[in-house]
């Protein structure tokens, strides 16, 4: 299926909401200063960003769900699927869907975040905001719930970051899925895979792993997520390999919730990286092995507007960076 044809699809998604489903939406612009070494140590405001959500019910077990995003002046569309449900066990949505890896994808409008900055694995190891197109199902059966799926899958970019495509670059379709549990009322645990060719020659896979964990209280929030990616590089080249993971604790104190983070990525790739050109043109190598920790403070004047400041201290092994970094974001959700 075409990115143009699920254009047209959000249009038509767009029109049903007005007549007879919901709409929702979110909105949020940001503030960035950082340190002399950083690209915005000028201080500046940026990403400003507007989301329309419209859903509804096409018919009973048929829905609908499409998500349109603007990222610095472009448009882009987060999700656009229609849904056959039977029941809570088994649900299958066909179109354009948020990959269901971690806990962070799916949940990541700024409403629905402590940390302005994304994590380093949630912002290296896959696209930001990764969607595919292809079918997806989901279910929950007792303290157990589950997705799996199948579509076109990452593209072999520089780096996996900009590895989103619409469009497969091969015959190979991705496949993966998330499976989790209820512990308790509070606790959840799950464990995300992917694995996919990602090359135009449909002979080297991609594959990432993931854990996430989430602890909720009525005054405590810990969040945790594992990644883990192998990328097959062609001889005579090492395959690339990357590993992350972040923990966030935040504090509810009536209207104000201070949040604290530590995340680190190690990224090493030899194939890939600035230059590259596929399918046969090497970069210049991926090498990193960073850390970060977040401090911020979140503030609730009402439960739909949010003011957010968070300053995050960037290290990097064997390097003087001096690019540490202050944000502050105010974000809507109506």
């Amino acid at each position: 299926m075409k990115f143009k044809a699920i254009f047209f699809l959000f249009i038509f998604f767009a029109f049903l909401s007005v007549s007879q489903g919901d709409t929702t939406g979110y909105l949020s612009f940001e503030y960035i200063k950082g340190q002399d070494k950083s690209e915005v140590h000028q201080g500046t405001f940026k990403n400003a960003q507007l989301g329309i959500i419209f859903s509804g019910v096409i018919a009973k077990g048929v829905d609908y769900t499409a998500e349109a995003r603007t990222k610095e002046a472009k448009i882009e569309i987060e999700q656009a699927w229609i849904k056959l449900k039977s029941s809570e066990a088994f649900s299958l949505s066909i179109g354009l869907y948020l990959v269901p890896f971690g806990r962070y994808n799916q949940s990541n409008r700024p409403h629905q975040t402590m940390l302005i900055n994304p994590p380093f694995n949630v912002e290296e190891m896959y696209p930001s905001c990764w969607k595919d197109l292809g079918i997806l199902m989901e279910g929950k059966f007792s303290s157990v719930f589950y997705s799996a799926y199948l579509g076109n899958g990452l593209a072999e970019k520089e780096n996996l970051e900009k590895a989103q495509q619409f469009e497969d670059n091969n015959k190979d379709k991705a496949k993966g899925g998330r499976i989790g549990l209820s512990l308790s009322q509070e606790l959840t645990v799950a464990y995300s895979y992917y694995k996919g060719k990602y090359d135009e020659m449909n002979s080297r896979n991609l594959t990432i792993q993931g854990a996430d964990l989430a602890w909720i209280t009525e005054g405590l929030l810990i969040l945790c997520e594992y990644s883990k990616a192998r990328l097959e590089n062609p001889e005579p080249y090492s395959s690339g390999k990357a590993e992350g993971y972040f923990v966030q604790v935040s504090f509810d104190m009536g209207k104000l919730r201070p949040v604290f983070s530590y995340q680190c990525l190690k990224y090493k790739d030899s194939f890939h990286g600035i230059g590259f050109i596929e399918p046969l043109y090497p970069g210049g190598g991926i090498s990193e092995d960073k850390s970060r920790w977040s401090l911020g403070l979140v503030y609730f004047p009402s439960p739909r507007l949010l003011f957010k400041i968070e300053y995050d201290f960037n290290r990097e092994k064997d390097f003087e960076l001096k690019n540490d970094t202050f944000f502050a974001q105010v974000a809507l959700s109506f």
